[in-house]
């Protein structure tokens, strides 16, 4: 891709695991970050092809979305749900409903987006976004967008006050040892989630 700079990579947030929740909003502005870099990928294929940044750009996406969003994903299934599920807040347990949906609907938009982003990254003539490739992108932004919003600006507040310090670094210590777990390279993963 012809670009004054290089498209972006992964730095690792500023935060560590002994802050799980800034840890989780750093992994937001990584979403985030890679849901533009999808946008953009696709836009510049439909301008100038296929080629080897599309070709490294595509595989960015990947990783991301195949490794590190699951994690996230995870992270907040199996600690800041939970910590709310008992909420006296009506609004606040159907919001949690509704981001357990999301989590979902997700893995189905990244099903259908996967296959062409693979082809992005493996073939020299892959071909160009089609109509359900451009659907399944837009709807897997979208979603991300407004969930992300529900959880900081409602959920995580809530969830946050649940926690003591204890609480906080026993969570951090298990998203941070779900990292280091072996994943199917035989490898552990990398620090940043």
């Amino acid at each position: 891709m012809a670009h004054s700079a290089p498209l972006p990579g992964f730095e690792a947030p500023a935060v560590g695991f002994e802050q799980p929740f800034e840890m989780l909003v750093a992994c937001h502005e990584r979403v985030q970050r890679s849901l533009d870099l999808l946008q953009r990928l696709m836009d510049y294929l439909d301008t100038r092809g296929h080629d080897r940044s599309t070709r490294s750009a595509a595989a960015d996406v990947l990783r991301y979305f195949d490794i590190a969003a699951p994690l996230h994903h995870e992270d907040e299934e199996l600690h800041v749900f939970p910590a709310l599920a008992g909420s006296a807040d009506a609004p606040l347990r159907a919001a949690i409903a509704t981001l357990m949906d999301d989590h979902a609907r997700m893995a189905e938009h990244w099903a259908a987006l996967r296959g062409a982003l693979l082809r992005w990254r493996d073939e020299d003539n892959a071909p160009l976004p089609d109509a359900a490739t451009r659907s399944a992108a837009a709807a897997f932004i979208g979603l991300y967008a407004a969930h992300i919003a529900v959880e900081e600006d409602l959920v995580y507040p809530a969830a946050r006050t649940c926690f003591d310090n204890a609480g906080l670094a026993r969570i951090g210590a298990e998203m941070q040892a779900r990292r280091r777990a072996p994943w199917p390279g035989g490898t552990a993963l990398p620090r940043a989630a």
